[in-house]
């Protein structure tokens, strides 16, 4: 997903020339954070509420320029890039320019959190697994072949290195919510599961004993 398909124009923009007390009132109308000044349909940098209720109330936009915020992010960038920028600066908004820092519009930390949502398969049906992997040892593939293996396919895969331990973290999703077999053989394989989020057999097998007892009691 690019940047430009998430562009949201329906936030106002400050000017220079604007008081804080105004600025507050626009922040505290929209529900925002934060808020892009703009002159002459440039980018300036962005202020944050926490920096207006540290001013005076009548003091301008312009006497806060040491406080702007001048990251943004072009339309033709992919949406992570955006999403990093929010997180680095801990802004609930960021600005998208194109290469003449003309402002085209705004992305909001809950649309790029909503997209993320959906680029993590957060909503499909399935199991997690999360492996833990000497750096040298992993292999993408070795870990899809033993998934399929168990007539299941990834639907999701995300690796990050853990600063602690130097191990690389994996975070498997697959298309099965039963995965107990799937468990069983990356154990087999000498793979350290850390955690794992589906049903496991035995306790489907343990709620049809429940159920079919339950059944028999009421006949």
């Amino acid at each position: 997903m690019l940047v430009a398909q998430l562009i949201q124009t329906d936030y106002p923009t400050l000017h220079l020339s604007d008081r804080v007390s105004f600025a507050l009132q626009l922040m505290d109308d929209y529900e925002i954070q934060d808020l892009p000044i703009v002159v002459e349909d440039v980018f300036v940098g962005c202020i944050s509420k926490e920096d207006l209720l540290d001013s005076d109330d009548e003091a301008t936009i312009e006497t806060l320029q040491s406080h702007f915020n001048q990251h943004s992010v072009k339309k033709e960038e992919y949406f992570l890039t955006a999403l990093k920028l929010l997180v680095d600066n801990s802004a609930s908004l960021i600005a998208v320019t194109n290469e003449s820092k003309e402002y085209l519009g705004a992305i909001t930390s809950f649309t790029l959190l909503e997209q993320l949502s959906i680029y993590v398969g957060s909503g499909e049906p399935g199991g997690i697994i999360v492996l833990e992997v000497e750096r040298r040892n992993y292999s993408f593939g070795e870990i899809s072949r033993l998934v399929e293996t168990n007539d299941a396919f990834i639907t999701q895969l995300n690796t990050y290195t853990e600063a602690e331990t130097g191990l690389v973290i994996v975070s498997v999703r697959v298309n099965k919510v039963e995965i107990s077999d799937i468990i069983a053989t990356f154990h087999r394989y000498e793979y350290v599961v850390r955690y794992y989020f589906g049903e496991e057999q035995y306790s489907n097998e343990l709620k049809d004993n429940y159920n079919h007892l339950m059944a028999y009691l009421n006949v």
